[in-house]
């Protein structure tokens, strides 16, 4: 079964907001096995909403809409679905009571008639109860195509998708089974592992699909398989992640969405019952953040120090000036000066420091831009390692980031 995303609101078009919605409902819908076909943003303009419904119907299953169902004026999705629908709209007595209650017993004051309007739907719709909100959702079908409308309030558009639309879409039709595993690889890029894997992709069956998802310094490989019997599916998915993994095991460091290096880092040092500081230059705090986006990270992160300007490193970090002196700031030296100091003053059993020059210019350093250092000071010793990301300057701090867990990982699997 397929879908169509549509999201109602020049908001969207200019920028002004950031479209989670169609992402939030495309993960859900392939939840339950309906594949989106595509996603559109449009102006809140009834011309170009209908010509978009025209467009899409019986072209896809469903087309799921958000946006442009509130009180005012500009909200025009309900009064354009009538149109569309050659309907008409009347008051839902039941919509009409929630949208009462919620604004005298939460807002604490009467509700106008506006609010109230919020109870006029087409008359041919099925009601999706809104329980947080005043705009309900609605179903409606037309030929082979069901619309669907809900509000652009992602917590309301959320709700009413999990109590109203997904189980009703489970309930009225049968779906193939879509079942996703991924891999995450670190270390390599996109056209090296697709290059060892090659034999390997070639011979898929014809149900099962492979995506390459590439970011600075780790590719994603997402095997997607569609078919009617789920244990087939499963059993064959399970068996070509096998086969990959025999090939390139020594970069996958997990098999799930979630299971990010971060996450794998942290599972890591508390099996090893160790901790972890970061001294950050060039990456300005990063891989401190990326570690503390984890549940629980507090069991293993002791803490970071953002030296940021050269003062900051000799001050904090008790980095000597005659070592800056001497090779720079941008340094193995200095880096390496960094992680002992962070160790010391953080008392932590691994730190990773970071110093480089991410450019566009070249600051306080001489090294060339794209030029870092990132040093990994462990119980035993300091290493430092040196590379050259390039430009431009965030590819150079994303690359750093991943670069220096994928070091820190390798580390601590030394001594597991």
């Amino acid at each position: 079964m397929k879908a169509a995303i549509v999201t109602i609101g020049d908001e969207i078009l200019i920028g002004q907001i950031t479209d989670t919605n169609s992402a939030y409902i495309a993960k859900a819908l392939d939840r339950i096995g309906v594949q989106t076909f595509e996603m559109r943003s449009i102006s809140d303009q009834r011309e170009h909403i209908l010509q978009t419904f025209h467009e899409l119907q019986n072209q896809v299953d469903f087309v799921v809409i958000t946006g442009g169902l509130g009180p005012t004026k500009d909200d025009i999705t309900k009064k354009t679905l009538c149109d569309y629908f050659e309907d008409t709209l009347i008051r839902n007595n039941d919509v009409e009571n929630h949208v009462v209650a919620l604004i005298e017993n939460v807002l604490k004051r009467p509700a106008s008639q506006v609010n109230k309007d919020q109870a006029l739907v087409p008359s041919r719709a099925q009601i999706l109860f809104n329980q947080l909100g005043t705009a309900p959702g609605m179903w409606i079908q037309k030929e082979q195509t069901v619309f669907i409308s809900m509000p652009g309030v992602p917590y309301e558009m959320k709700s009413i998708m999990e109590q109203g639309v997904l189980p009703k879409i489970v309930a009225t039709y049968k779906r193939p089974y879509i079942i996703h595993k991924t891999l995450m690889t670190y270390g390599q890029g996109e056209s090296v592992v697709a290059e060892r894997i090659e034999a390997w992709e070639n011979a898929l069956p014809d149900f099962i699909k492979l995506a390459y998802l590439p970011a600075p310094g780790r590719v994603r490989l997402r095997l997607t398989a569609r078919g009617t019997d789920q244990h087939v599916l499963e059993q064959e998915i399970q068996r070509q992640v096998d086969a990959v993994a025999a090939i390139i095991g020594d970069i996958i460091v997990g098999y799930d969405e979630e299971e990010t290096l971060e996450v794998v880092v942290g599972r890591l040092l508390q099996q090893a019952g160790k901790t972890l500081a970061t001294a950050e230059s060039c990456t300005g705090g990063k891989i401190a953040q990326m570690i503390t986006s984890v549940a629980g990270a507090s069991a293993y992160f002791k803490g970071s120090v953002v030296s940021y300007a050269t003062s900051t490193k000799i001050e904090l970090l008790g980095v000597e000036p005659a070592l800056i002196e001497a090779h720079s700031v941008v340094s193995a030296e200095v880096a390496e000066a960094m992680a002992k100091g962070a160790q010391k003053r953080l008392n932590a059993d691994f730190v990773l420091a970071t110093t480089g020059n991410a450019g566009p210019t070249k600051g306080d350093a001489d090294a060339e831009i794209g030029t870092v250092f990132i040093a990994l000071a462990t119980p035993e010793a300091v290493k430092v390692e040196t590379f050259n990301f390039g430009q431009p300057r965030e590819k150079v701090i994303d690359r750093t980031v991943n670069k220096a867990l994928e070091m820190l990982q390798k580390e601590i699997l030394k001594n597991l």
